[in-house]
């Protein structure tokens, strides 16, 4: 028999949210620490708090790890993009797009190259992780090359991932957003163009200015002391980048994502055996301990020497982590009051879109994944749409730039730790440069106030059920 207990108070709902971010800032900023003690330390917190509302350790921990079960997918991704940028790395593929990229690219348009040919690949693959792992890698071999800001560099590849893994009908967070509000998928799409085409092209623009005024004469030239330090250690030919147009075809035709990524970390092997000259047990050993090649050229050892499910542990705990927390708050009725307070202030549509993706990033904050943001937006949010009239495509809309969008600002979130894990560059120092981002989140917020593209509900979404007012509903009606 379960436990009753009460709802936290505001002022307790502040005291835990002072906690966490005093623990966080203590034990990165301060102490130097690693952030995963300070998540630890913040399910201590919740947890007294917890005890405080009448719950049952047994209660907490079973909440806790339904949070954590939650990202098992994106913990299995990781798993996979690990193995395969190691073997990737051994077997040339990823050297020899890097090398490509720099013998056709023009380093004035670099950028807004990075930017179009990211989203593209996620566009067609829907994963943000996969075009990371692979394209987004090679931008920055390339970016790097061209003597580019690493950071400006990622801010274009994670902005082009993260378009398609909004946008595309394979993207999971796609389908699940337009499951969880209700919204036929096409619908969802559609109103997602609203905000994404214009936030696309101020991005591109922006990228585009920022090439030509940070590209310099001497890229070209520091561009051909790359090529020649990747040509002195791998096979060049245009053979060595089958293995990525196999991965990049078999997305495409929505095989799971997972087994097609170890796949293609077998090929990585492969390839490294057959035209790398590694002996078989070198070439497997990359796949959980990474590549490791020892060149004359430091920068191409500090570019290409990374990869393997090892690399990925850190990240793995840390995403555990986030999720366990965000169980916990579930679990201890912070979200719904939350919700309430919400609620309360959301008294026209302005405010009705800026609380839904306000929920969004507090989902990512408190629950370190994207698929908790898409629940805990539409669960805090949800309902009020109906009450005042606004249809549900704005809601979905809204949802996916709250909850996706903000995904890799937060350091300690899935999409933010493997951003920053993979492409090498911190999450603090992308962050000013995720402009496509920022584009949707202020055009949604200018869309709400103006009362733009809000839709008039037609008859058969006015027939449809409410939106679930809980987290708990939610979570169910998603499975």
């Amino acid at each position: 028999m379960q436990q009753s207990h009460r709802l936290p108070t505001i002022m307790e709902i502040v005291v835990i949210a002072a906690g966490i971010i005093g623990a966080i800032f203590l034990f990165v900023q301060v102490l130097a620490l690693p952030i995963q003690l300070a998540l630890i330390t913040a399910w201590f917190i919740i947890i007294a708090m917890g005890k405080r509302l009448g719950l049952s350790y047994e209660q907490m921990q079973a909440g806790l790890c339904k949070g954590i079960g939650h990202g098992m997918e994106a913990i299995l991704v990781l798993v996979a993009v690990g193995a395969l940028i190691g073997s990737w790395m051994a077997g040339g593929i990823v050297p020899n797009i890097i090398y490509s990229g720099l013998s056709i690219m023009n380093p004035h348009i670099f950028l807004l190259a990075a930017f179009i040919i990211c989203a593209v690949t996620s566009l067609a693959t829907g994963t943000s992780f996969g075009t990371i792992g692979t394209a987004g890698i090679a931008m920055i071999g390339i970016g790097a090359g061209f003597g580019l800001p690493l950071p400006l560099v990622a801010g274009a590849a994670i902005c082009g991932a993260y378009v398609g893994d909004k946008l595309s009908p394979l993207s999971d967070t796609t389908v699940m957003t337009a499951s969880l509000c209700r919204v036929p998928l096409t619908s969802h799409i559609r109103s997602m163009l609203y905000v994404s085409v214009p936030a696309f092209i101020i991005a591109g623009v922006l990228f585009l200015i920022a090439g030509y005024v940070l590209a310099h004469n001497g890229s070209t030239a520091q561009a051909q002391q790359v090529m020649n330090a990747i040509a002195a250690e791998y096979t060049i030919a245009w053979y060595m980048l089958l293995p990525a147009a196999a991965v990049v075809a078999l997305l495409i035709m929505k095989l799971p994502s997972v087994p097609v990524i170890f796949f293609g970390a077998v090929l990585g092997v492969v390839w490294a055996i057959m035209f790398e000259g590694m002996d078989a047990i070198s070439a497997i050993s990359t796949l959980y301990g990474g590549n490791h090649i020892n060149s004359d050229v430091d920068f191409i050892n500090i570019l290409l020497n990374r990869g393997g499910i090892t690399s990925m542990l850190e990240v793995i705990l840390l995403v555990m982590l986030a999720l366990g927390l965000g169980g916990l708050m579930e679990v201890t009725g912070v979200l719904s009051s939350i919700s309430a307070g919400l609620e309360r202030w959301a008294t026209n549509t302005g405010r009705l879109g800026v609380s839904t993706l306000f929920a969004g990033f507090l989902g990512n904050v408190l629950g370190g994944a994207a698929y908790v943001s898409l629940i805990t937006a539409t669960a805090l949010t949800g309902k009020n749409y109906d009450k005042m009239g606004v249809d549900r495509r704005v809601l979905s809309r809204n949802t996916e730039a709250g909850g996706t969008l903000t995904t890799p600002m937060v350091p300690w979130t899935d999409g933010g730790v493997f951003m920053a894990t993979t492409l090498g560059v911190a999450t603090t120092t992308y962050l000013p440069f995720l402009w496509y981002h920022f584009a949707v989140l202020i055009i949604s917020v200018f869309y709400g106030y103006a009362n733009w593209f809000s839709f008039a509900k037609d008859q058969q979404q006015k027939q449809q059920p409410e939106a679930p007012a809980t987290v708990n509903e939610l979570q169910s009606s998603s499975k």
